[in-house]
């Protein structure tokens, strides 16, 4: 997950942050991205085992990234099947196993108080000769940080003991250092209770032991550059650092810093790469996000990613799957391609061709297991993107309503979504969107591909004409509804040109901002849209796959996250550049607006306020 912590897939949500990796120089990097979609299917299951001795539990049609590129879990070398997939020669990439966070009980509790409070608080009694009377006596308690995550951690387990505390501002921003905020009490009975939960126990038990490492990094320590660090000059608490992490089969370095000081720093560092900093983070769970995290850092390891054996269970399974924005996620560990679109429909046994155009998959229960979700105190208030993997305004929506339906439970809970869309039918729910509007809670993209109404039926048959699209962006934003505009696809050779045209046309329609997105052909795309050109414009072909080859380095298709939506190379930057002029010039921005959730139902549906 994006905060460094890890989740069964089953537990993965649209719209969670994660880890997903781009290609940047020699290396993969870590980046984090959004999960676009999830789904669950049973197919037939595959154990993959590696040689560091962990299994991955799969279906047939998954990817994995070797050091020989993507390859499928089963495949042939030749004929029907023909495909890369895994061999024991092969070696994944990615990094160590997961490990399991720990259970947070009374001694984890207490073990992390001890660690935090040791590292960077304040515990004192003292008396001094007051006005009133001989001596006052003073006790005091006090912990200032600058990441909220590590404070709130240790007033909630505060709480949890009975010992109240009270907040603070102890820092205002200034210069290059962050507001610090604290919290503090000067109860005497408060004070003595602190010093008894941060006591050393004579027998600390593991749990303790990961409290304590989750406290004292969260106080003292840091990781950059792949290197996990904790600092401290308390002899007592370096000994209990050392003796917790030998515990658990860490291999710790100790330095001390060169600057002269009358308690010299002792530097601890966890030997082992970054598979052992996050065995150390996952296995202590360390409340401050922003410690945690790998971005940027490249996808090597020092753990054995070999392939041991590729065996079918001989039984269907429910399996899992996301979409995500990079094309890939971190599973275990290892580098795990996803799918999209027409690539979904071949993920459940279907062709991205005729399948895809004629066939699809319906949730007739999507709203009520929507409004399910949203009224879980597990919910968490956030935008929703409808249209991610597939359009959410497909021709049978005129009779099914589960769009609207969806929208309406939308807007008795006032959370906010986006939606994109090539189909003019979205206008039909701007009373619905117009009033989440309202509230910043709504937001729609439609998708213009070309202005010519003979190309875009030869493209896009079955989806509204560029009239009507532009007319809906009209609809939409005399409702109230703040439009954007994709430019998508742009097919270089066959519809760049129109660019100019369309951010003008959208402008005047009403848009408010204004994107585009290159051709992308993954998988089976690839040959239909050759196909399509042989058959619609046979003369432009090669110039068309040409240009595609060059923006992608010789191919038709580069799954680099960055890449594939922009291309590379000189034409990319001249496109990307005109864009950029003639978007400018027309007036439209180049994002949407940032909804807010700030008038969430919190649960509370508001039936029949507005719609019946």
């Amino acid at each position: 997950m994006g905060d460094g912590s890890s989740r069964p897939l089953r537990r993965v949500r649209v719209g969670d942050v994660i880890y997903g990796t781009v290609r940047r120089g020699w290396y993969r990097r870590y980046v984090h991205t959004w999960v676009l979609a999830h789904w669950e299917v049973v197919k037939p299951a595959y154990r993959v085992c590696l040689c560091d001795g962990r299994s991955l539990i799969t279906g047939p049609d998954h990817r994995f990234l070797t050091e020989r590129g993507w390859k499928f879990v089963t495949g042939r070398m030749g004929g029907i099947g023909q495909r890369p997939y895994l061999t024991t020669n092969n070696k994944l990439m990615g990094m160590s196993a997961f490990t399991s966070p720990p259970v947070v009980d009374d001694d984890y509790r207490r073990g992390y108080l001890c660690g935090m409070i040791r590292g960077d608080g304040l515990l004192a009694s003292y008396s001094y000769s007051g006005r009133r009377h001989g001596t006052d006596d003073v006790h005091q308690f006090r912990l200032a940080l600058a990441d909220a995550e590590g404070l709130a951690r240790t007033a909630e387990y505060l709480r949890y003991f009975q010992i109240t505390t009270r907040e603070f501002l102890f820092q205002k921003p200034i210069a290059n250092r962050r507001q610090m905020d604290g919290i503090r009490t000067y109860s005497r009975e408060a004070v003595a209770e602190v010093r008894n939960l941060i006591a050393w126990p004579s027998t600390p038990s593991d749990s303790w032991r990961k409290g304590l490492l989750a406290g004292i990094f969260d106080a003292e320590g840091s990781f950059c550059d792949g290197i996990l660090r904790i600092s401290n000059t308390c002899p007592e608490i370096i000994r209990r650092i050392q003796e917790a992490c030998c515990c658990f089969g860490f291999d710790i370095a100790v330095a001390t810093s060169a600057e002269r000081r009358a308690k010299p720093i002792q530097i601890l560092h966890v030997r082992g790469g970054l598979g052992e900093s996050l065995r150390f983070l996952h296995s202590t769970s360390p409340a401050i996000i922003r410690k945690q995290s790998i971005l940027g850092q490249a996808v090597k390891s020092s753990a054995d990613l070999r392939i041991a054996s590729v065996e079918p269970l001989g039984v269907e399974l429910p399996l899992f799957d996301i979409t995500t924005g990079t094309g890939d996620f971190i599973a275990d560990g290892v580098v795990s391609h996803n799918c999209f679109a027409r690539p979904f429909h071949e993920h459940l046994g279907l062709s991205a061709g005729l399948d895809f155009e004629s066939q699809i998959f319906v949730k007739e229960d999507a709203p009520e297991l929507l409004r399910k979700e949203l009224m879980s105190p597990k919910w968490v208030p956030q935008m929703v993107a409808i249209g991610g993997v597939t359009d959410p305004y497909q021709p049978n929506e005129r009779r099914l309503e589960l769009t609207r339906r969806c929208l309406h439970v939308f807007h008795e809970f006032r959370n906010p979504v986006g939606i994109v869309t090539k189909s003019a039918l979205v206008a039909r729910d701007r009373d619905l969107l117009g009033e989440l509007a309202r509230f910043h809670a709504a937001a729609v993209y439609v998708s213009v591909t070309t202005l010519d109404a003979e190309l875009a039926r030869k493209m896009e048959p079955r989806a509204a004409t560029p009239a009507a699209r532009l007319r809906a962006v009209r609809e939409l934003t005399d409702a109230g509804v703040p439009v954007g505009v994709l430019v998508a696809p742009v097919i270089p050779g066959l519809t760049d040109h129109e660019a100019p045209a369309i951010l003008e046309a959208s402008a005047a329609a009403g848009a408010l901002s204004a994107g585009y997105v290159l051709l992308r052909l993954p998988f089976a795309v690839k040959d239909l849209f050759v196909s399509w050109l042989e058959q619609h414009y046979p003369r432009k072909k090669e110039r068309v796959l040409s240009r595609l080859r060059d923006l992608r380095g010789g191919k038709l298709y580069d799954s680099q996250w960055g890449v594939r939506m922009r291309g590379e190379g000189e034409w990319a930057e001249v496109f990307g550049a005109m864009f950029e002029l003639h978007r400018r010039r027309v007036g439209l921005a180049d994002e949407g607006p940032e909804l807010s959730a700030a008038h969430f139902a919190n649960g509370r549906p508001r039936q029949g306020e507005l719609f019946e």
